[in-house]
């Protein structure tokens, strides 16, 4: 497998990692909250943020958080569009290797955009509800 093929394999996947770690961001900063309040249990809330205090600041700066994550999903989503139908190696082996890691990928990809679009929800459509 030559350097450019194996850029063709990683590169999406190494997008949707990125991808879902930035989308996860966004369960922290409204959808964990939001969960804890409605569940009643405000105490485990604030001691949570009195553990971890930087909770405070990625609620604040949310639109940031997401602005980001979005830009991330977008690369993401471009790479997985890209690598779609890019070839896999004749070898048995390491085309079955390149299947299961475009499959993988896809699947890192769709979480992402789950994670992103329940935070969204928490974080802007629900306030608007209440």
């Amino acid at each position: 497998m030559s350097v450019d093929e194996s850029m063709m394999i990683r590169a999406p996947l190494a997008a949707s990692v990125l991808s879902l770690f930035a989308s996860s961001g966004t369960l922290i900063c409204c959808a964990l909250p939001a969960l804890l309040v409605a569940l009643g249990a405000g105490a485990a809330l604030s001691s949570l943020v009195a553990v971890f205090p930087g909770i405070v600041w990625v609620s604040e700066y949310k639109g940031t958080v997401f602005g980001v994550a979005g830009v991330m999903l977008g690369v993401g989503g471009l790479a997985q569009w890209r690598a779609r139908s890019a070839p896999c190696p004749v070898d048995p082996i390491l085309r079955r290797a390149c299947l299961r890691t475009r499959r993988a990928s896809a699947l890192l990809y769709c979480l992402s955009v789950g994670l992103f679009a329940i935070g969204g929800w928490f974080a802007f459509v629900q306030p608007l509800l209440g």
